[in-house]
């Protein structure tokens, strides 16, 4: 049986990446920041990022079954049908005892049967998209929604319901900025007096980041550049040995914060959340847009600022070809990574997080 709809009660769908969760967290804690009492749910898959962090960062969590239809035919698929239907009952089962005034959907697919379930028992809607070109689930969510938020202005021709997008940029963690530079240098132990380059490919790598790293890994070497190299869990053991005084190695940057600080200049995938700490705080990026995701979004996401000269873009079946020559012209132009920086910057959102959270209380206090 329901519960008498508490008007502080929120439910979260958000899950399949960090790319769709993290903002999400972000909205939660700005809403637990400015009205204390609120009650919050998330829902999403426990095999997935969400099923660890949530629970870790002291939020109530419950699983669904749904998982994500595959672009290549797998013996899985045939399983989609019947685990969308369970999930949609499982989703209309916890909103009933849950009974959220509002509820916020973050993309993924973990969102779509969350979100129509709150719908049908009458929350209020509030749809976050951080890419550029939405994803499905957004776009079959639309009817249900009473506000979208997008990170792009690019976005809104993909999306019915123009009156109710609000660009409003991607949430990013409240702690994100950049600390002293010379003391992150120091707990690098790098070279304040030499240009720093850092690598990105995700948690888990990118190979094709990595192997076009490793050729050109002794020019940078030689012109005195200093790299930190994230190469992923999937590409440690592989690479970790190229390490010395100016290239510093890891599985994994626990810090972003510091290695954001030392960055001269970044290369990395084109996420939604890079992009959206790359415009907040400034950092000069070559984007090099993974091939393996849904509709090509990161594509759009890099070409989003590409366009507006705030990034360079690479495709991924360029950078072998062109990394090194893009690197060391950016490095040697001093006015060019300025002007990269200042457009960024120009079009970051920083206050993303908070407007997006007044929106869900305003909702609350209409109850």
């Amino acid at each position: 049986m329901s519960r008498r709809r508490n008007s502080n009660r929120v439910l979260f769908a958000a899950g399949g990446t960090g790319g769709h969760l993290f903002p999400a967290i972000a909205v939660a804690e700005e809403i637990i920041n400015m009205k204390p009492d609120s009650e919050i749910l998330f829902i999403g898959t426990k095999s997935k990022i969400e099923g660890s962090v949530v629970p870790k960062m002291g939020f109530n969590f419950k699983s669904i079954w749904i998982k994500g239809f595959s672009r290549q035919f797998n013996l899985e698929n045939l399983l989609f049908p019947l685990k969308l239907i369970v999930s949609v009952i499982q989703s209309i089962l916890i909103n009933m005892r849950f009974n959220p005034k509002v509820a916020l959907g973050a993309g993924g697919y973990v969102s779509g049967p969350a979100i129509f379930g709150a719908s049908v028992l009458g929350a209020k809607i509030i749809l976050l998209e951080q890419n550029s070109y939405p994803g499905i689930t957004t776009r079959l969510l639309v009817k249900y929604a009473d506000e979208i938020h997008i990170s792009f202005e690019e976005s809104i021709k993909y999306l019915r319901k123009k009156d109710i997008i609000k660009l409003t940029g991607n949430p990013v963690r409240k702690n994100l900025e950049k600390v002293n530079k010379e003391r992150a240098l120091e707990k690098f132990n790098l070279n304040s007096k030499l240009k720093t380059v850092l690598v990105l490919g995700g948690s888990l790598g990118a190979e094709s980041i990595n192997n076009a790293i490793v050729k050109i890994i002794n020019d940078l070497e030689k012109n005195d550049v200093q790299l930190i190299w994230q190469t992923g869990q999937n590409y440690y053991m592989k690479y970790k040995d190229y390490s010395s005084n100016s290239t510093m190695i890891f599985e994994f940057i626990d810090d972003m914060n510091l290695a954001y600080s030392v960055c001269d200049l970044l290369i990395a995938r084109a996420g939604a959340t890079t992009i959206a700490e790359v415009l907040v705080l400034g950092i000069p990026a070559i984007l090099i847009p993974s091939p393996n995701v849904a509709e090509n979004h990161q594509y759009h996401n890099a070409k989003s600022l590409a366009d507006k000269n705030a990034a360079v873009l690479l495709k991924d079946d360029e950078i072998e070809k062109n990394l090194k020559n893009t690197l060391f012209e950016l490095l040697g132009s001093k006015e060019t990574l300025q002007k990269l920086k200042n457009n960024a910057m120009n079009l970051s959102k920083p206050d993303a997080a908070t407007l997006i959270a007044k929106s869900v209380i305003n909702y609350m206090e209409a109850a």
